[in-house]
């Protein structure tokens, strides 16, 4: 589908030159501004999986190909029911699920809150690239290196930081190292990512990257959700064979992938399954996992330590996801952590999310 932007106006123009290009400025329908990161199409080839050159879900939309997506560089602030990306801001908190999806559907067509295909994509070029950032994930610095440190947003009631102000920490916490890299992946505030849940322990998710277009329907009741069997087929939920999540045991809460789910976990305040992403394990019934796990960053695609990265999940109702870590998560943070232990209607002062843009 041909795209154009309006001509260049002197902000655009400055961010674009002093990024390289990386960055450029996006207008919502009002047209207040975001910065946001240029992010080329990627292959299964370019993050790492395999030799295939079939395109990322990220880049997939209704079976198209996008040739690239713009992310927000920053966490969300919010302003006037919108969502923006934006530097020196308090990132919003307190939002569910559903309210992530509306402030950045409220921009206009093609606005979106990040999915977890996006969010995948980004993960898996850090690995392939060797590079995993670090960032507030210790009460304003980083747990390995204390001596990285952010600005003030929020301080706790023991006089501790808690969120930081957008962008305002050193280069190594963006997801490139550089400058113009993507700021706040790894801590700060969890970041909802859209188009993947668990229903009862099911892996469900919408389909390549729809769930970035503003009229998909991301409810607990829509009928765009797939499950996913083990030869990468998605299915209707429910159907038998899908693979679902669950602690290995009661008393090992290591992360599980199965077909039938034995160990059920509750809404206890540590009931739920855990583990070092790395370390998730898959059930002798299970005789591969597929790739488009992989490409999802829901399971490891070999053996290495993934950032030392943390998954969490619940198998008990429906749970949403979300990506990255909190301001107190240390050495759990990162690109590849995620958590599906709530539903879409929490909200805490450590749940935020991040805008996004794709060509409609």
């Amino acid at each position: 589908m041909p795209f154009t932007f309006s001509m260049k106006d002197t902000y655009r123009q400055a961010v674009e030159a002093a990024s390289g290009g990386k960055q450029t400025v996006l207008y919502d329908d009002k047209g207040n501004p975001s910065i946001m990161n240029i992010i080329p199409r990627l292959t299964y080839k370019a993050v790492g999986l395999g030799t295939s050159e079939s395109t990322l879900p990220a880049f997939l939309v209704k079976g198209e190909t996008r040739p690239e997506l713009f992310l927000g560089t920053y966490m969300a602030y919010v302003h006037d029911g919108r969502a923006y990306s934006l530097p020196g801001q308090v990132p919003k908190v307190y939002t569910t699920h559903d309210q992530a999806v509306a402030y950045c559907r409220a921009k206009g067509k093609g606005w979106h809150n990040v999915t977890n295909a996006e969010y995948a994509a980004i993960a898996l070029w850090c690995k392939k690239n060797d590079f995993y950032p670090r960032g507030n994930n210790n009460y304003g610095s980083d747990h390995s290196a204390p001596h990285e440190t952010c600005r003030p947003g929020t301080v706790g009631s023991d006089g501790r930081i808690n969120l930081g102000l957008t962008g305002s920490g050193p280069c190594s916490w963006t997801h490139d190292g550089t400058p113009s890299g993507i700021y706040g992946l790894n801590g700060d505030a969890y970041e909802w990512a859209t188009g993947l849940r668990t229903v009862d322990g099911e892996i469900q998710i919408i389909p390549e990257n729809n769930a970035a277009l503003n009229d998909m329907d991301l409810s607990a009741n829509s009928v765009e959700w797939r499950a996913i069997l083990e030869d990468g087929t998605l299915v209707a939920p429910g159907t038998e064979g899908t693979i679902k999540i669950q602690p290995t045991s009661a008393s090992d809460k290591k992360p599980k992938y199965v077909k039938t789910v034995t160990v059920t976990t509750t809404d206890g305040s540590d009931d739920y399954a855990r583990s070092p992403f790395k370390d998730v394990a898959v059930d002798s019934g299970i005789s591969q996992i597929p790739d488009i796990m992989k490409a999802l960053a829901l399971y490891p695609s070999d053996d290495s330590d993934h950032g030392g990265d943390y998954l969490y999940a619940r198998n008990n109702g429906e749970r949403c996801f979300y990506r990255g870590g909190y301001w107190g998560s240390t050495a759990g943070a990162g690109v590849f952590y995620l958590n599906g232990s709530d539903p879409r209607s929490n909200s805490h002062d450590s749940f935020g999310f991040r805008p996004a843009y794709i060509i409609p």
